[in-house]
């Protein structure tokens, strides 16, 4: 019966529309968990928490890129051992609590708790999906399928930090702008253990006919070993490091200039809206032109936008630097995911891709720290045109290091 199972399995996006889909829907929810989060936590910490400082306000982007990051790899290795749907179950589970929280927290470092269940759930959730869609597709659609999972994913987050933002503004900070997150949880989870199907087999049927050598040390080599895995990993960790300043320091940068709640939860949005509708197209992209020449691109713009929003001082001034942080980031995400699937054997792909989102997701934690640091001795905007200048500098690190 299980060879019959595996011998029946197609690898293809048309062929697996059905659970490809149930998935995009499943890490649309995933995200809106983050999306809870993204507009007005800074606002909740001032306001009802007395949280003013800026290391105060920015711990919880720390804790959840830490636990985010360990849990990626440890999603990675157990990926093979207990089967992606149960690690996607086990992630929604960990979320259960998140919104209560959220919504009845009497002090700040309960809702740094809430940040280590949500990093906890999208290293195992975000995680799971990843990894099942691209075992579902094969390798013609695999820029495709990524393309898709992080536009549902990350247009999510953009559409829950914008409507987080516009309920707060209408009803107050809590506890309603969380009542979302009960919905997300809920329907997740139903759909992971009622819907989902595990994909083993489609992992054993890719791997009869693959070519790709295996990895020596699958931690070294994407770490850093591999010219092509290695480039890749402190690309995305430079990505998620400017996007964790983004995400703690722009809604204070945005405030400080002046401008009200709906505003900043617009503009905040906008950056996270592009990306996701962006890699709609992106993704495709990737299967087609060269991943080294996109991934130079989108570093560069997000570098661009980044040091343009250091200048800007009306709202159209911030719009505009978002979009094209928005777009470079669209080229990147997708392609990362294809490139290190593309890379590694599917035997070791889970791994491999644990070990990026590990360094990937870490960028968070250290992009909030090296906030922190630059805010003691410079105002906080300069640390807008200092991740700037860095992500660059990471655009030059592809340039050179990474094979075509």
């Amino acid at each position: 019966m299980r060879k019959t199972e595996q011998s029946s399995v197609k690898l293809g996006l048309k062929e697996n529309w059905q659970q490809f889909s149930l998935l995009l829907l499943i890490n649309a929810f995933v995200g809106g968990m983050v999306g809870l989060e993204r507009t007005i936590l800074p606002r909740l910490a001032e306001e009802e928490f007395l949280v003013v400082a800026t290391s105060a306000v920015l711990s919880f982007i720390i804790v959840f890129g830490l636990v985010k990051a360990i849990v990626n790899y440890f999603a990675g290795v157990l990926a093979n051992r207990l089967g992606r749907k149960k690690l996607l179950i086990i992630g929604w589970l960990f979320a259960i609590p998140i919104p209560f929280i959220l919504m009845y927290a009497e002090a700040w470092e309960y809702v740094v708790l809430a940040n280590v269940l949500l990093g906890v759930n999208q290293g195992l959730a975000w995680s799971s999906t990843v990894v099942m869609k691209i075992d579902l597709v094969g390798e013609k659609h695999r820029g495709l399928a990524m393309g898709l999972n992080e536009s549902f994913g990350y247009f999510s987050i953009a559409l829950v930090a914008f409507t987080t933002g516009w309920i707060a503004a209408e009803f107050g900070l809590r506890p309603y702008p969380f009542y979302q997150g009960i919905a997300f949880v809920s329907l997740g989870l139903l759909l992971s253990v009622f819907f989902v199907k595990d994909t083993e087999h489609h992992v054993a049927a890719e791997s009869r006919t693959n070519t790709q050598k295996r990895l020596k040390n699958i931690f070294w080599d994407t770490t850093w070993k591999d010219n092509n895995l290695g480039s890749v990993s402190q690309a995305g960790f430079v990505n998620n490091l400017n996007d964790g300043m983004i995400w703690g320091t722009l809604p204070i940068v945005l405030a400080d200039r002046g401008f009200d709640l709906k505003a900043i939860a617009l503009i905040v949005a906008i950056y996270p809206a592009v990306w996701g509708i962006g890699q709609l197209v992106t993704g495709k992209l990737s299967d087609h032109y060269n991943k080294k020449n996109m991934l130079v691109l989108g570093m560069a713009a997000q570098g661009v936008a980044l040091v343009a929003m250091f200048w800007a001082g009306t709202q159209l001034q911030f719009i505009i630097p978002a979009i094209i942080l928005g777009a470079g980031t669209a080229i990147v995400y997708p392609t990362f995911l294809s490139a290190i699937a593309g890379f590694t054997h599917p035997s070791q792909r889970a791994q491999s891709i644990g070990v990026f989102r590990l360094w990937r997701d870490l960028g968070y934690a250290f992009g909030a720290g090296l906030t922190i640091l630059l805010s003691r001795y410079f105002e906080i905007d300069m640390t807008i045109m200092s991740i700037g200048v860095l992500t660059l500098i990471s655009a030059l690190v592809i340039q050179v290091r990474m094979r075509s």
